[in-house]
């Protein structure tokens, strides 16, 4: 596998600017919307590089694949709640519903996760099924 460290990737520095930016929004937000739509959305937005730098710590192409794969799924599937199906992009939308996003900030994560989508099909495409060393 590839020695470079999963810092020097765009996908992962995408990922953690949406994770910071949400992150920088929920902060500022009451206890009650903090407590139940912000922990969701950080919860979703934190795994998706959590996941890719569990997969490039990993000793095998296979498993760098199975994390990205989760990673792209945080983006849209919280990964600690897969079982319920909860969607990054629903509590988003939740937010906006309920005041806690202006249009702007929707704008400007929207423009980041249209971004990081195509990034993290393209790492995965790169990985391909090399086998391992």
């Amino acid at each position: 596998m590839s020695s470079r460290r999963f810092q020097e990737l765009r996908v992962y520095q995408l990922a953690e600017r949406l994770a910071d930016d949400i992150w920088k929004i929920v902060d500022e937000w009451q206890s009650l919307p903090k407590d139940t739509v912000g922990k969701q959305i950080i919860r979703a937005a934190d795994s998706i590089g959590a996941n890719i730098a569990e997969g490039v710590g990993r000793g095998s192409y296979q498993d760098n694949r199975r994390f990205v794969k989760i990673a792209r799924g945080s983006l849209y599937v919280d990964a600690l709640r897969a079982a319920s199906r909860r969607v990054t992009q629903h509590w988003l939308r939740r937010a906006y519903s309920r005041n806690l996003l202006t249009g702007e900030q929707v704008d400007e994560l929207k423009l980041i996760i249209n971004d990081l989508a195509p990034q993290l099909n393209s790492y995965l495409k790169s990985i391909g099924n090399t086998p391992d060393d």
